[in-house]
C-alpha cells in the first residue's frame, strides 16, 4: 500500500510517497504529482519507498517534467543506497539533483532557482 503525503513549507512544497512504487500503486503517486505541477518549488522525498519499478520511475520523471515546464524546480531526497543508486545508474540525477537529505535538498533547490534567474538575463 502506498500513502502520500503532501506538506506546504514556506520554501517548498514536499511530497513525501511512503510504500513501494509499482504498477499496482503508481496511479495515486502519479496523480499527486500532477496536482503539484503547478508548484514553484517541489522537494520529493523517496526515503520511505523500498521500492520502485520502472512505472514508478516513468511517473516520477512525468511529474518532473510537467513541474519544469510550469516554470518549477525540482529536487529529490533519497536515504535509501538501493534506490539511490537506480537513480543513478538510470541517469536520474543528471535531470534533478538526488541528495540523502530533505535539508541537502532545500539547498539543491536554492541553487536550482540560482541557475534559473541568471540564464533569464
Amino acid at each position: 500500500m502506498l500513502e502520500i503525503e503532501v506538506e506546504e513549507t514556506e520554501q517548498y512544497t514536499l511530497c513525501r510517497p511512503s510504500g513501494e512504487l509499482d504498477a499496482y500503486t503508481v496511479g495515486a503517486f502519479r496523480e499527486t504529482l500532477t496536482e503539484l505541477a503547478g508548484k514553484s518549488h517541489l522537494l520529493i522525498d523517496l526515503s520511505e519507498v523500498p521500492f520502485m519499478d520502472s512505472a514508478g520511475l516513468g511517473a516520477l520523471i512525468g511529474g518532473i517534467r510537467r513541474t519544469r515546464e510550469a516554470e518549477g524546480v525540482v529536487a529529490v531526497a533519497c536515504s535509501r543506497p538501493a534506490l539511490t543508486r537506480l537513480l543513478h545508474t538510470t541517469g536520474f540525477n543528471r535531470i534533478v539533483p538526488v541528495t540523502e537529505s530533505i535539508e541537502e535538498a532545500e539547498e539543491a533547490l536554492i541553487e536550482e532557482l540560482e541557475k534559473l534567474a541568471n540564464s533569464d538575463k
